[in-house]
């Protein structure tokens, strides 16, 4: 804010209107015009709009405020062309309007509003901990314009988000790496229930098997043998090591790159085939895809089986999950609440126009 104050000082002594308190695109238009109006190049426009993201302060030769919006096109078409800011413009607001804004609101406050427009700090995680952290979801509005781009999202209950290790990394010699699984625990954020395992010195979040219970033990090998493996539901083995028909889930694309596929509740994806060190499976979907026999997958089908099968049985409850309806326009309508909108009848064809009931077909 140190920046803000000291431009907000420099206008006040070029004698232009600085204490408004209304809006923020209000105080930005004052800096955006004082940099652009009257302002006859496109190279000095530049420098202006340089000096302003910079969070540079306004010397006492720029010219004043004036009434009209001149500097605006020069503004759009100078940012437009050579890419120096992707939010939303401000808002240009007239002096005439400056006066009777600052007239009527004489206490100036610095606060957190004064921030430029459309920048919204990225949610980012540092490390890795089995903490539940507050998430603030979106509402289905644009994270960048605040315009709501999906309507039927928003409202619902409050989650919190619990880090999912997608990584079972293990030794490729030597015994398999083992895990305690401490508890099954429910993710409003997933369909599948996940499950709170602990090896060694470390605890982690990973997803629930079906018949996973409190204090199985659970294997992680990157070991590929002569022999398939005899794994039980939670033990994560790359691909090749798997007999054919093997029902697997958390499944890698590449080797390294974290499971992408299977994730849902109730889903796993089955082993066809072996072909020159390439694994065909078949996912949920019915689709058929090739990966490497060193992409690892955990073995057995997900948890929480009957979730699609589930009713809600009243609208409420979707709105409890976030849920918004849809247009009402095409939802039933009763007697009291008009008429249900319908497609138009098929065109007609008459014969004869001056006949009546001559039609030759419906099209």
């Amino acid at each position: 804010m140190k920046w803000l104050q000291a431009t907000r000082r420099k206008v006040r002594e070029t004698e232009t209107i600085t204490r408004p308190r209304e809006t923020e695109t209000i105080t930005r238009s004052i800096i955006v015009l004082s940099l652009l109006v009257k302002i006859e190049t496109e190279e000095m426009a530049l420098q202006g709009v340089r000096l302003l993201f910079q969070k540079l302060t306004i010397t006492r030769s720029v010219p004043k405020i004036v009434e009209n919006a001149r500097g605006l096109s020069v503004l759009s078409s100078t940012v437009q062309k050579h890419g120096i800011y992707n939010g939303r413009l401000p808002i240009v607001c007239s002096a005439s309007k400056q006066k009777a804004i600052s007239s009527r609101y004489q206490e100036v406050h610095s606060s957190a509003v004064f921030q430029m427009p459309g920048v919204v700090k990225p949610w980012q995680l540092t490390k890795y901990t089995i903490r539940p952290i507050p998430m603030r979801r979106d509402g289905g509005r644009d994270p960048l314009t605040g315009r709501i781009t999906y309507k039927r999202r928003g409202g619902g209950h409050k989650r919190n988000f619990r880090m999912i290790d997608w990584h079972r990394i293990g030794p490729a010699d030597g015994p398999p790496y083992e895990e305690k699984v401490l508890a099954i625990l429910y993710d409003p954020n997933r369909s599948a229930r996940i499950a709170l395992v602990a090896g060694g010195n470390k605890k982690r979040y990973i997803l629930a098997t079906m018949n996973m219970q409190e204090g199985d033990i659970i294997k992680t090998s990157a070991k590929i043998g002569r022999m398939t493996v005899i794994a039980n539901e939670g033990d994560a083995y790359p691909v090749g090591a798997y007999p054919i028909g093997a029902l697997v889930h958390n499944l890698e694309r590449i080797p390294g790159e974290g499971s992408r596929l299977a994730h849902a509740a109730g889903t796993c994806a089955q082993i066809l085939r072996k072909a020159g060190g390439q694994v065909i499976l078949q996912l949920p979907s019915k689709r058929q895809i090739s990966v490497s026999e060193k992409c690892m997958a955990t073995f057995g089908r997900l948890s929480n089986e009957e979730h699609n099968k589930r009713i809600l049985g009243k609208a409420g409850r979707s709105r409890w999950l976030g849920i918004r309806p849809k247009s009402g326009l095409y939802q039933k309508k009763g007697g009291w609440a008009g008429r249900k909108i319908k497609p138009l009848p098929p065109m007609k064809i008459y014969l004869d126009p001056k006949a009546k009931g001559t039609r030759i077909a419906d099209v």
